[in-house]
């Protein structure tokens, strides 16, 4: 499957839904997991503004990659941030879109306090 980085150097990133367990089944209510890892993935909804552009992203992130305090408004940084297209068929309804995977996603507010506190 196809995976395109994407540079997240000069764009502003901010929560703007806090992270909640990705569901892999809405009938059973199965939690996904990452395929390499075993870990819990969760989704977290941030805004992502660039090149005078603002858009949601729903991005997964393994539980573990999760640092800080992620409520909404929070600046986030997304380390390993990438855009994988995706297509399928559902009903005889082909449909498809791009979905986000970040290695991490770290509150850039826990940063700063830390930096002055040093």
């Amino acid at each position: 499957m196809r995976q395109i980085p994407v540079d997240t150097s000069t764009a502003t990133v901010m929560v703007a839904k806090a992270p909640q367990p990705k569901v892999k089944d809405r009938r059973t209510g199965e939690i996904a997991q990452d395929a390499e890892t075993g870990a819990q993935l969760m989704t977290v909804d941030v805004m992502f503004a660039a090149n005078d552009e603002v858009e949601i992203l729903s991005v997964a992130v393994p539980q573990p990659g999760i640092s800080g305090e992620l409520a909404m408004g929070t600046p986030v940084g997304l380390t390993g941030l990438i855009a994988r297209p995706w297509e399928n068929e559902f009903n005889g309804q082909k449909r498809h879109g791009i979905a986000f995977r970040a290695v991490a996603v770290t509150s850039l507010v826990a940063g700063a306090a830390e930096a002055k506190a040093a």
